[in-house]
């Protein structure tokens, strides 16, 4: 009679690290929305491309994902249609990976001591979601014996922009014990770790048990785990959120990679060979997009004449180029980034330098999805700002009210169902309204064609944050 296989999945959790800020990928990518909330690859954005590999493997239930409160709304109404529901872990402030995976494991452990804990950065390709789950499979296995497992990837070239795990003895199919990390090598040392065959590459997906993490974290970083110790009482209760705004002041940027997987001596590797990328920088995309017969790779509006291995990557503006070979392009409705690949890595400096020097590009783009549309902003002074707004056809903005601004709705092309106060009434093209500060309303697209107004906002604070929601049809009250 065969072994009935143990029912990993009941135990499984998914814990998404979804508070990154995606510097490496401006100017397509803001702080305010960074690159896994972007699509740059097919229909799905890189967060929505995460959820949905887990298909079949994971429960919807124990999926949780940990973000910021400034970025709570964003992931709601991008996963909330794969979900049915999102569970959001929220921290205070992104503290790097070690906090958010004690966090995550901490909450965790108060509901199930045996629960294991699938991590998955929100932003990376994984090219084959059957061969993931596979692996995930074999890590459950090698993880309910009290391994950290971490999934190495069989590298397909000399990478220098990867770190490196090399495997030791072998533990069962497929899993093997860590015999050391390595940081990112020259291409002198990729070529002989390509050649060895015993390197892959840290992929930063990692498998474990709760209690066995945690009693890493005390090993290993005892006063991440003293901070989490004190105000594990108040985790899933109305006071966690004051909790850990008080523990977050105190604690250092930490990664998880750093703070236990290097210096454990529990560490197993799963090895896979489905095709990977963290899409790190704009250079990544060369390994997960189609190029030509050049090697370039063209997204969007883009003409070029003698183009060699080169990324070009445009919105509705053209971007023309004649003799660019190894280069990277990117235009943006108000920014355009031009540097070679090789330097691709020092895009992160550049966004430091323009918030350093108060350029609010690095903060949002001028252009903002929403899940009923978008918006940009086409100019902004003093106790005003413009807006071009667009709706989806049968969208509809949340039932809300402004304390510190009045607003002028202009419709440019569709029709305009407004609610203001107890009136309801129709706006039509070149027609407007006006809505009075500290008055509910809201603004509907009832048509089958997209809703475009222009809304000039006149008051004393214009923020995004002067927003009181009643009711919301994406969940964000």
């Amino acid at each position: 009679m065969p072994v009935k296989k143990p029912d990993y999945k009941k135990q499984l959790h998914a814990v998404i690290m979804a508070g990154g800020k995606g510097t490496r990928f401006w100017p397509l990518s803001r702080e305010a929305f960074p690159k896994q909330f972007l699509r740059l690859i097919g229909e799905r954005t890189l967060i929505q491309d995460t959820i949905h590999r887990l298909r079949g493997g994971i429960k919807p239930s124990n999926i949780l994902v940990v973000t910021t409160k400034g970025q709570k709304d964003i992931v709601e109404w991008q996963l909330k249609e794969l979900l049915g529901g999102v569970n959001c872990i929220l921290e205070p402030e992104g503290k790097n990976t070690a906090p958010a995976v004690a966090l995550a494991a901490f909450k965790l452990y108060k509901k199930s001591k045996d629960a294991l804990m699938l991590i998955l950065p929100s932003d990376h390709h994984i090219g084959d979601a059957g061969a993931f789950l596979s692996a995930v499979e074999t890590a459950a296995a090698a993880a309910r014996k009290g391994d950290i497992v971490t999934f190495g990837i069989k590298p397909s070239r000399p990478e220098t922009g990867y770190g490196y795990i090399k495997t030791g003895k072998k533990l069962m199919a497929g899993v093997f014990s860590a015999a050391r990390f390595i940081e990112k090598p020259d291409l002198k040392t990729a070529k002989t770790f390509l050649k060895d065959g015993s390197y892959y590459w840290n992929s930063g997906i990692f498998l474990f048990r709760v209690k066995d993490i945690i009693a890493e974290l005390k090993r290993h970083m005892p006063e991440l785990h003293q901070a989490f110790s004190e105000i594990a009482r108040y985790l899933n209760t109305d006071k966690e959120e004051e909790a850990l705004k008080e523990v977050y002041r105190k604690l250092k940027e930490e990664s998880i990679d750093y703070g236990v997987m290097e210096k454990s001596e529990r560490i197993a590797v799963v090895t896979a060979d489905f095709k990977w990328s963290d899409i790190g920088s704009w250079s990544a995309l060369d390994d997960v997009l189609d190029k030509n017969s050049e090697g370039n790779v063209l997204f969007g509006n883009v003409v070029e004449v003698g183009c060699k291995d080169s990324i070009l990557f445009a919105g509705a503006r053209l971007i023309a180029a004649i003799g660019l070979e190894d280069m990277v392009v990117v235009d943006t409705q108000d920014a355009t980034l031009i540097v070679p690949k090789e330097k691709v890595q020092q895009v992160k400096e550049l966004v430091g330098r323009l918030k350093k020097e108060g350029k609010e590009e690095y903060l949002a783009p001028k252009v903002e999805e929403r899940p009923w549309g978008h918006f940009s902003v086409l100019e902004k002074g003093l106790q005003y700002k413009i807006k071009h707004i667009c709706l989806k056809p049968k969208a509809r903005l949340s039932l809300q009210m402004h304390a510190h601004r009045s607003e002028h709705w202009i419709v440019v092309s569709g029709v305009a169902k407004v609610h203001r106060g107890e009136e309801e009434f129709i706006v039509n093209k070149n027609e407007s309204t006006f809505i009075p500060a500290s008055t509910k309303h809201r603004l509907e697209n009832p048509g089958l064609i997209p809703l475009k107004i222009i809304e000039i906002q006149s008051g004393e604070h214009l923020g995004e944050d002067d927003i009181t929601r009643f009711e919301d049809s994406y969940g964000r009250c």
